[in-house]
């Protein structure tokens, strides 16, 4: 199993679910972070404290596709970038989903987490 702890957040129907489970199929700890649900900056942070954070984006009209929407909701778009941002700025690997498959998703997710990021120190 590997040791780090994995957080994935981003705005709802980006595909943090199937990425988590994907992951933790392969043996990585993963915590999915619904901060797009708090006005609280930091809880992303405070939830899981991860060694890699990863922010997996969606494009307003491809979420709401994926809601079975027609289109989105103006006040949403605008709150998602707010409750969003700290993350965002924070993140280790950011991944745009709205063109990519689940596969597509997964495979850029283990190939940077296969590249050594954010290994943590081992204490004694």
């Amino acid at each position: 199993m590997d040791a780090r702890r994995i957080g994935i957040v981003g705005p709802c129907s980006s595909g943090k679910s199937t990425l988590a489970r994907a992951l933790r199929a392969l043996g990585y700890r993963v915590k999915e972070i619904m901060q797009e649900h708090c006005a609280a900056p930091e809880m992303w942070r405070r939830i899981t404290d991860p060694d890699v954070l990863i922010y997996l984006d969606v494009r307003p009209d491809v979420a709401a596709q994926r809601e079975g929407l027609a289109q989105p909701s103006s006040w949403w778009v605008e709150e998602r970038a707010v409750r969003l941002a700290h993350a965002r700025v924070h993140c280790d690997l950011y991944i745009d989903t709205s063109a990519l498959t689940p596969e597509d998703v997964l495979a850029q997710a283990v190939g940077y987490l296969q590249e050594g990021a954010a290994v943590p120190a081992v204490s004694s």
